[in-house]
């Protein structure tokens, strides 16, 4: 499996099968994994279209697996990079994170998606942003 990202806090790999698995490392390591978790999890269950789907967490092992959102954008307009961002909130989540490295293009239906969700934060009481 390609290595895609490889840092002193994780290495991401995409497989064969288009899966994404990402594996924690470093300072805060389970933390970080369950954070991610919990706001895939949290997303998921509002059908929120623009994330990966959280297809396997094995906390033993501080590893997520994930359906991919696409390739990652080398050029993205700054005010585009905030609305999408600002998007995400109305599922009830701030990025926390909110770059260009994060976000994807989904080629099969033209989305800008979103990725890495390790120190986002559920809003209180996951409250959806009337837009």
């Amino acid at each position: 499996m390609p290595i895609v990202k490889d840092t002193l806090r994780a290495t991401v790999r995409v497989g064969y099968d288009g899966r994404v698995y990402k594996q924690f490392r470093g300072p805060r390591a389970e933390e970080r994994f369950a954070n991610e978790v919990k706001v895939l999890r949290h997303l998921e269950a509002r059908a929120c279209p623009f994330v990966p789907r959280l297809l396997e967490a094995n906390a033993d092992e501080l590893r997520i697996v994930t359906s991919s959102c696409g390739s990652r954008v080398d050029h993205l307009d700054e005010s585009r990079t905030r609305e999408l961002f600002a998007e995400l909130e109305h599922f009830g989540v701030q990025h926390d994170d909110p770059e260009m490295r994060n976000v994807t293009y989904r080629m099969q239906d033209g989305r800008f998606c979103l990725i890495d969700f390790e120190f986002a934060t559920i809003l209180p009481d996951g409250d959806v942003k009337n837009g």
